[in-house]
């Protein structure tokens, strides 16, 4: 079987094995109580997905760039309030001197702030609909010329608003080149394929398991050979 690996090839054997990892790391990941987060990922429809939800995401992208997602999830909800719980796009940028010092007083990141309320700014000027059409047509692409959302952040983004793609961060990076493939997408699609787990999905269940065991990638290693 050919998956795009680095190699060319990957046995059956070692197939089996990484089928068997995903599915005890799903397992852990639903033990420790993300049962919710990965029923949410594989129901999140980029169809059904309105002005409020992108705001709240694109928001919660934003902050996450190179930050504990505890600390952010600690501190969401009153981020949120500062932005009037991203009602629309209308309200933050009428009210974008309030957001931004509101906001300042929950994350002291002027930067990151200046970007939510840029993207706001940018869905204001062409209507949600419009802007969201540009997103069916460009896709990440589109994404990335959005304020602080950069090649990897684009696709947290694209999959927190329903968009079946894999996310390259740090951990899928390991996972995927330990695994044998030449990058993330290969691995989840492969996985996917086997199990029928959206690549969303995939990638969701493997970079919780990396976030709850710090020893992933020993682990990983013992269990291929």
């Amino acid at each position: 079987m050919r998956c795009g690996v680095r190699s060319g090839h990957v046995d059956g054997e070692r197939i089996q094995n990484l089928l068997d990892f995903y599915i005890l790391a799903k397992r852990v990941v639903v033990a420790e109580g993300f049962a919710e987060e990965i029923k949410w990922q594989e129901n999140i429809d980029f169809s059904s997905v309105g002005e409020s939800l992108f705001l709240r995401e694109a928001a919660w992208v934003v902050l996450s760039a190179g930050m504990r997602e505890s600390v952010v999830r600690s501190k969401f909800s009153a981020f949120s309030a500062a932005f009037f719980n991203w009602v629309n796009a209308s309200a933050i940028t009428k009210n974008a001197q309030h957001c931004r010092r509101t906001a300042g007083r929950v994350f002291a990141h002027p930067r990151k702030i200046n970007s939510i309320i840029g993207i706001a700014s940018t869905i204001q000027d062409c209507g949600f609909d419009a802007f969201k059409r540009k997103i069916c047509a460009d896709g990440v692409e589109f994404l990335q010329s959005l304020p602080f959302i950069g090649p990897v952040t684009s696709y947290h983004l694209a999959k927190n608003i329903g968009l079946n793609v894999v996310k390259a961060d740090r951990h899928m990076v390991r996972v995927s080149a330990l695994a044998g493939y030449a990058n993330p997408s290969d691995f989840c699609q492969m996985i996917s394929n086997a199990v029928g787990d959206r690549l969303c999905v995939v990638d969701l269940v493997v970079w919780r398991y990396a976030t709850l065991n710090p020893g992933y990638r020993e682990f990983l290693v013992r269990f291929l050979h």
